[in-house]
């Protein structure tokens, strides 16, 4: 059984393949031809599932594949939820993570917070011949309006998890793992991914 990515962020493909190590793990471009998928549920879980299903209908029939798609994004209640759903084109269509995380930091500054809560969401869709299913992870702390560390991705420069004072910029891969949103979310996959592998072997 392969799990097919619906997914070409190279940030979100290397953190799952990661933690799926005992899997056959694929971006969705290396299968069938890149086309685009228009995000219009109005949260997290409906655009995961939007994506997975776009995706599984491209695969050959019989492929013994199942397609984990994985919307997530930053919300800042002080913003009324920002970006939320839209954290990836935050700043605009087809913008840059850094685009995107200067815009959060320009809005925290006009409302004069150097830091204000926020968290990070994920959803977590698994689509197979037999069903669909979704899982949420979430993580929690603040963000602040400078950035900091140069790991990870997208607002991880500005995001300090509840219990640390460093950024996800900051932290080590290893710690980010067993922290974020995503690994929380995925630990709860990985049983429905089990469960999936044995009806195919």
């Amino acid at each position: 059984m392969k799990i097919i990515l619906a997914t070409s962020n190279n940030g979100k493909v290397k953190e799952i393949a990661e933690l799926f190590k005992d899997e056959e793990v694929l971006p969705y471009g290396e299968v069938v031809k890149p086309f685009h998928i228009e995000e219009s549920g109005e949260d997290f879980a409906a655009n995961a599932l939007i994506k997975a299903r776009a995706v599984f209908e491209k695969l050959p029939k019989g492929s013994g594949s199942i397609v984990l798609s994985d919307d997530s994004g930053i919300s800042v209640p002080l913003l009324g939820g920002e970006p939320g759903i839209y954290s990836a084109r935050y700043a605009g269509k087809g913008a840059s993570d850094r685009e995107n995380l200067n815009k959060l930091v320009e809005e925290l500054k006009r409302r004069g917070v150097k830091q204000t809560p926020a968290f990070y969401t994920a959803a977590i869709a698994i689509v197979s011949p037999e069903a669909e299913y979704v899982v949420h992870g979430w993580m929690h702390g603040m963000v602040v309006d400078k950035p900091r560390g140069d790991g990870g991705f997208g607002y991880d420069p500005i995001f300090i998890p509840e219990d640390y004072d460093k950024t996800l910029g900051e932290l080590s891969p290893e710690i980010k793992r067993e922290i974020s949103h995503r690994a929380k979310a995925l630990s709860l996959a990985m049983p429905i991914v089990k469960m999936l592998r044995s009806i195919y072997e």
